[in-house]
């Protein structure tokens, strides 16, 4: 199963159309991401992100929910692995 994941844009690397590329935030973890699918995107801003593609954005609120949703299964698995 893939799973897409949310990230805050920290810092665009390279703004040319098709290879706009940023460093993404996944809880601390900082990877280079390409942006090309999302334009509109800011610094400041949260993305789905998928195999190293930007695929959405969404708002904060989402992302922190989509944290917690994940926080959650982790706990299940956790205990269910006990």
């Amino acid at each position: 199963m893939c799973l897409a994941v949310p990230g805050r844009v920290e810092e665009f690397l390279n703004d040319s159309p098709l290879e706009r590329s940023a460093h993404v935030s996944f809880g601390g973890i900082r990877k280079v991401i390409n942006l090309a699918f999302v334009p509109e995107v800011a610094v400041g801003d949260y993305v789905i992100v998928h195999v190293g593609f930007a695929i959405s954005r969404i708002d904060e609120a989402q992302a922190q929910q989509i944290f917690r949703d994940l926080d959650q299964i982790g706990e299940q698995r956790r205990a269910a692995e006990q």
